[in-house]
């Protein structure tokens, strides 16, 4: 139940929230650069394709259509696709986001060729292409539980999945590019990101002569603050929620749990890793006051248009 109750209030939530933060960023009046703009958009696109296909589509079929055409194997095996590829781009989109930001802060050369609306419009759409054809195999894991009416019902995986070396491979490929190598390029960057900040900091105060406590800011680094803390908050979203996850992953728990409280901590962390492809909003309204104001004069530019007519 708390599966249902959890994965409903996600889907009825999600899709406004993330089409209105998609709305919101395309105005760009957010106080980010067009580039960062691009790449926070291309998260919520990402965010919203996998509330629609993984919640919506075949969390939410288990309880309230559970005989729909979605069982169909052709349709299963599509969606279960398509939901795998929304959990890479929604992975990757975030990694793509770190590492032009770690250009931005880190790289002064590669900055002006790296960080621009052209570079950003095509990482976004080769890491699209790419990952939509990582998953192609995914529709071919599955086989069929039974005909009906000459139509096949259900996705089982096949009987050589978890013994043929190919199929464990690409277990293992698909493990390491999501979560594993994106949660050590994150961490990594971040560092890089955050020991760059504190050596500019540093040399800037040394540069001014500034005494301990002094309480003059540099107007530079005032002009990043914004976007480091929305990219460290991302991050540290990004971590935490997917940290249970990779334990399952890597059955670290396993020897010391028993067979029923391992289930629910499978369970518990497979949910926080689906929050975490869908949090991003909230952390949007939480750490960017300029984009908390767009989305207030959003939500209330049906009322105030009318406003004079009603008078």
């Amino acid at each position: 139940m708390v599966n249902k109750h959890f994965y409903l209030v996600v889907a009825v939530v999600g899709v406004p929230v993330n089409l209105m933060t998609i709305l919101v960023l395309l105005r760009g009046k957010c106080g980010l650069s067009s580039c960062s703009t691009r790449y926070l958009l291309a998260m919520a696109s990402g965010d919203l394709m996998f509330i629609v296909i993984e919640i919506r589509l075949w969390q939410l079929r288990v309880y309230y259509y559970p005989q729909s055409f979605l069982i169909l194997t052709p349709v299963c095996s599509v969606v279960h696709a398509l939901g795998e590829a929304a959990v890479d781009l929604s992975v990757w989109f975030t990694v793509m986001f770190t590492f032009d930001r770690f250009v931005a802060i880190c790289s002064h050369k590669l900055k002006a060729t790296y960080c621009t609306n052209k570079t950003a419009v095509t990482v976004l759409a080769t890491t699209t292409i790419l990952f939509c054809l990582k998953n192609v195999p995914v529709y071919f894991q599955f086989k069929h539980g039974k005909i009906i009416d000459n139509l096949p019902w259900g996705c089982y995986l096949k009987n050589g999945y978890f013994t043929d070396t190919r199929w464990r491979s690409f277990a293992v490929l698909s493990m390491a590019l999501t979560p594993m190598i994106p949660i050590a390029l994150i961490l990594i960057l971040n560092a890089l990101i955050f020991r760059r900040i504190l050596m500019v900091s540093r040399a800037r105060n040394s540069f001014k002569g500034q005494k301990k406590g002094d309480k003059e800011s540099d107007p530079e680094i005032e002009s990043r603050k914004t976007t480091v803390m929305l990219l460290f908050s991302i991050s540290i979203s990004f971590i935490i929620l997917w940290s249970p996850d990779v334990l399952h992953l890597l059955k670290v728990l396993k020897p010391l749990l028993d067979g029923r409280e391992y289930q629910t901590f499978r369970s518990v962390a497979y949910m926080l890793r689906n929050l975490s492809c869908c949090t991003n909003t909230f952390i949007y309204v939480v750490t960017q006051p300029k984009f908390r104001e767009e989305l207030k004069r959003m939500l209330k530019y049906p009322f105030t248009s009318i406003a004079p007519y009603i008078d």
